[in-house]
């Protein structure tokens, strides 16, 4: 099986200047974004956390704060 190299020969290939230069009109447009190219997404939350959870874990960390304050307070007196 032969090598076959993917990129042109310079020598051989059209709209090229002499030192690999392209010139003007010669390139292709750039191309365009895709936006509607992946499915639509809909299971995602659309913004922050929802208020449950965020409740969950704010009323946690109160309770250890409540806890480590007592603690403290127990060993002060």
């Amino acid at each position: 099986m032969s090598h076959i190299s993917p990129d042109p020969e310079p020598e051989r290939t059209t709209g090229l200047e002499p030192g690999g230069g392209v010139p003007p009109g010669e390139t292709p447009p750039a191309e365009s974004s895709l936006p509607e190219a992946g499915p639509r997404e809909t299971h995602n939350p659309p913004k922050g956390w929802a208020k449950g959870p965020l409740a969950l874990i704010l009323g946690l960390v109160v309770l250890v704060a409540a806890f480590f304050l007592v603690y403290a307070l127990i060993l002060i007196f």
